[in-house]
């Protein structure tokens, strides 16, 4: 579903969707993205992504404040492993549980998560839809 939502990015190099999920319904949602208000290009003419860029953790997070919902105790999924910037969001905000389906070649991030004792599980998306697949 966190891959699904992540085709909502504008960003070429990279789209990354997360869900934030409580007692079995999503109390929340985000994709990496420009803030309100700019225009929807993530990337300069260099083709690297502008340093203004919301990574889809922090969406999701920073969108439960206009909202009544707690992330306490939630689980977070996100179709890329949490950056450092975003596992520091995660714990803050209360999360106990993140689920991520790309592993990212800097893992500062998911070491912050498992230094906190937020369980970290990584699931491997493309053999989930393959399988998927097969059982139809």
């Amino acid at each position: 579903m966190a891959k699904i939502w992540a085709e909502n990015s504008y960003c070429k190099r990279r789209q990354v969707g997360a869900l934030i999920v409580k007692d079995k319904m999503i109390i929340s949602d985000g994709y990496n993205g420009t803030p309100a208000g700019f225009e929807n290009i993530c990337e300069d003419q260099d083709n690297i992504t502008k340093p203004y860029v919301l990574h889809a953790e922090a969406n999701a997070i920073t969108k439960m404040a206009s909202s009544n919902n707690s992330s306490q105790g939630a689980t977070l999924y996100v179709t890329a492993s949490p950056c450092l910037e975003c596992a520091k969001l995660i714990i803050q905000a209360g999360i106990l549980r993140v689920v991520y389906g790309e592993p990212y070649r800097i893992d500062e991030g998911i070491k912050l998560l498992q230094r906190a004792l937020i369980e970290v599980l990584y699931i491997d998306i493309e053999e989930q839809i393959l399988t998927s697949k097969s059982k139809i």
